[in-house]
């Protein structure tokens, strides 16, 4: 099975542009490069995870992603008060975790969702505008950094588990 083309998940960010236009391009790019990774699997190679010890799995990724674009930028940043998508105070791992049973395309519904929900969560907002963190002030133009850099992380995990299932590697 070969790995779709990444052009029809993502879109190389400008290399001139304002600040917002930048941070919202490499995050889209990021978000892109996740759909990338786990497109043409089946269900049981999304579930499947990489080495022992290690759970992890490109499904769990993808919902973990879709945690955390609800947490920093809704909950957070915009600061609704919305419940978790898959974690609980009993499971605080749930978005990684419980993958065997879960819903694949529910799942990649929900990413879409929250993203597009991000989006427009942040769109009115300045770079500027802050919350309070556990450390102090925190402004939405660090979330923007800290999902980029979210993203670029767990991608490179992606790359490792797909490489692993079917040989696939990329950018």
């Amino acid at each position: 099975m070969t790995t779709p083309d990444a052009d029809q998940f993502r879109t190389d960010p400008p290399r001139v542009a304002d600040e917002r236009d930048m941070y919202q391009a490499w995050l889209d790019f990021h978000r892109g490069t996740l759909l990338w990774k786990c497109a043409g699997l089946t269900d049981a190679q999304l579930k499947n995870a990489s080495v022992s010890p290690s759970s992890l799995t490109l499904l769990g990724l993808l919902r973990h992603m879709a945690e955390v674009e609800r947490v920093w930028f809704r909950t957070r940043a915009a600061g609704l008060d919305l419940p978790d998508v898959y974690c609980s105070d009993d499971d605080q791992d749930g978005d990684f975790d419980n993958v065997a049973d879960a819903d694949v395309p529910e799942a990649f519904a929900t990413f879409k969702a929250e993203c597009l929900a991000a989006d427009d969560a942040a769109r009115t907002k300045s770079l500027d505008d802050t919350f309070v963190g556990r450390n102090g002030p925190i402004s939405l133009r660090w979330v923007y950094v800290h999902m980029i850099e979210e993203y670029a992380r767990h991608n490179g995990h992606a790359d490792l588990l797909r490489e692993r299932i079917d040989g696939s590697t990329g950018d």
